[in-house]
């Protein structure tokens, strides 16, 4: 199968999910500034999972450069990563209304690995679809930020319990790891 399908629709649910955790910001009915004070945590959550939605949109962008074609069960890893997407909206509504409250900041840390195990797969999927001497098997390598950023968002959730903010910044952390995109595929690709 050829994989135009894939990232079109791929890129198209992505806008989608940007529009709904926007869509989630309510705008104050005073006109002074101090009306958006209350709103910060809500604006805060919405920042980091919109960086963290274009991260994964730029990765699977990279991603499929080095792809050729796609199979059904890459089809599959790739609903199964825009489910967990999908979720940030939830996620990112329900924490930055409760202020970042214990419960909400060990959930968006749930969404978040889960995530990351989704991507995981989706390149596994992708792997399969190709030889070991394909671009694609070349670029991945080790994954080094991806299975460190699993490790930050595991003790981020198990930190969430007692310090919910000290979770926040290690999600931050592991967004500012990914914020350059993966290199890895686009020198491959120059070769």
């Amino acid at each position: 199968m050829h994989k135009g399908r894939l990232e079109a629709f791929s890129d198209g649910v992505i806008a989608i999910i940007i529009t709904i955790m926007v869509l989630e910001l309510k705008v104050p009915h005073d006109v002074e500034f101090r009306a958006l004070l209350p709103l910060w945590p809500v604006f805060g959550s919405y920042v980091l999972s919109f960086v963290y939605v274009g991260i994964y949109w730029s990765n699977h962008h990279h991603l499929f450069q080095a792809v050729q074609h796609v199979k059904g069960g890459v089809l599959w890893a790739n609903l199964h990563l825009l489910f967990w997407l999908s979720l940030f909206p939830f996620v990112t509504g329900w924490m930055g209304e409760n202020h970042f409250a214990p419960v909400t900041v060990a959930l968006y840390g749930g969404v978040l690995i889960m995530a990351a195990v989704a991507y995981y797969i989706l390149v596994r999927a992708l792997l399969a679809c190709h030889d070991a001497g394909s671009p694609l098997a070349k670029a991945i390598g080790t994954d080094f930020k991806g299975r460190v950023s699993v490790v930050f968002y595991a003790v981020g959730i198990a930190l969430a319990a007692w310090l919910p903010w000290a979770a926040v910044a290690l999600f931050a952390a592991v967004a500012a790891m990914w914020l350059v995109p993966d290199r890895r595929i686009e020198r491959q690709m120059e070769t």
